[in-house]
């Protein structure tokens, strides 16, 4: 995932787990979706991932809690042309 996530993606939280690492509760919220601050290239302490991403809450979170949300499409839609109506004058 590391070269797919940049900063300004939106991951959401899919593990809410306890840090792997110590064992202390994590302040993400499963089901929450978080924008990332900065990908760090430093491999996580449990071996399963080679980035750590920074998404505003507390420090640095393994990269395999969070799940790559695709960008939204931009839809181009036709807009409306208001030309002004003209009147006919009756004598």
């Amino acid at each position: 995932m590391t070269d797919a996530v940049g900063p300004g993606d939106l991951v959401l939280c899919v593990n809410a787990a306890p840090n792997h690492v110590t064992g202390e509760p994590v302040p993400l919220v499963a089901g929450e979706t978080y924008r990332v601050i900065e990908v760090m290239g430093f491999a996580c302490p449990c071996g399963r991932s080679d980035a750590l991403l920074d998404v505003g809450v507390a420090f640095a979170w393994c990269e395999t809690r969070f799940r790559l949300l695709p960008k939204p499409k931009f839809e181009a839609r036709p807009r409306r042309v208001s030309a002004p109506k003209e009147k006919e004058t009756i004598r």
